[in-house]
């Protein structure tokens, strides 16, 4: 296993990350969601690799392979940890691709870091603008949503993992877009992460704004979302990322739910693999 470290802990212990680097040319690195590991982009790790892509994938801290530090799970600390990435791999020129929670560290990178090192920018159901309701930000989702979903982890962590798992795909009484193996692989991943890593990275992505993060950003940008999104609704991200990245081309996948790096996995690997080369999408009815 290959990783890099990213700083110490409270107890001067090396946090380190595990990640896998495939491929040759551009770089592209892939930042997974929650509460998953980098093994989530494995229809993209085996794809963007044959058409001249350099593709890093990571594991946060807390989760799968990684270090599982007690403290370090907000936006700025995981912003940290991705520069430490692209630094110890020396990388320019990247497209930064944030899945979900991972598209907070994209936009917290980008002020944070000033945009050191990247190219192009790209946001998959991702968790900006700015989730919670507040009284500036009436169209987030309401604070009762997260206090049941981190009372529900305290309670039975796994127990909740799996129901998550079906929102996450879409699965339904009458619709199965993925396999159970999926949701039994997506639960495993879930699984590895700690309690403590599991419950800071909710709240992070829960209560972080990053309206003034995105407006900071002045590289090509691309934002896609499933509109049939039951886990980081469309209404409250998605459809509202243009107040924010005013240049940024919006794609929409018609009936994809959040975990569309699965049920949509061609159309994604097209898209990525035309905005990291061209740092453009082609537009056309599959959508």
């Amino acid at each position: 296993m290959s990783y890099i470290k990213a700083g110490q802990d409270a107890n001067g212990n090396d946090i380190k990350l595990h990640y896998t680097d495939q491929g040759t040319g551009q770089p592209v690195v892939l930042i997974h969601g929650w509460p998953q590991n980098h093994e989530a982009w494995n229809y993209q790790l085996g794809e963007l690799p044959k058409h001249g892509l350099r593709v890093v994938a990571y594991t946060r801290r807390g989760f799968g392979n990684s270090s599982k530090p007690f403290e370090g799970y907000d936006y700025d600390t995981l912003a940290d940890d991705l520069k430490a990435v692209l630094d110890e791999l020396d990388l320019q020129n990247v497209t930064l691709v944030g899945f979900s929670m991972g598209g907070g560290e994209v936009a917290r990178y980008m002020s944070r870091h000033g945009g050191a090192r990247v190219a192009k920018v790209v946001f998959v159901s991702a968790v900006t603008p700015f989730l919670l309701k507040t009284d500036d930000n009436p169209d987030g989702v309401d604070k009762s949503v997260f206090e049941d979903m981190t009372q529900q982890m305290k309670d039975d962590r796994f127990g909740f993992l799996q129901a998550f798992g079906k929102d996450f795909y879409g699965v339904s009484t009458l619709s199965h877009p993925v396999s159970q193996a999926v949701l039994d692989w997506s639960f495993n991943m879930g699984s590895l992460g700690s309690q403590q890593a599991t419950l800071g990275c909710a709240k992070a992505f829960a209560e972080t704004d990053f309206r003034r993060d995105l407006e900071t950003i002045s590289v090509p940008a691309l934002v896609i979302h499933g509109d049939d999104d039951k886990t980081v609704p469309i209404k409250n991200s998605g459809d509202r990322m243009n107040q924010h990245l005013k240049h940024a081309t919006y794609v929409t996948y018609d009936g994809a739910p959040h975990g569309l790096f699965i049920t949509e996995k061609d159309k994604l690997n097209r898209d990525l693999i035309d905005f990291a080369v061209s740092g453009t999408v082609r537009s056309d009815d599959n959508r």
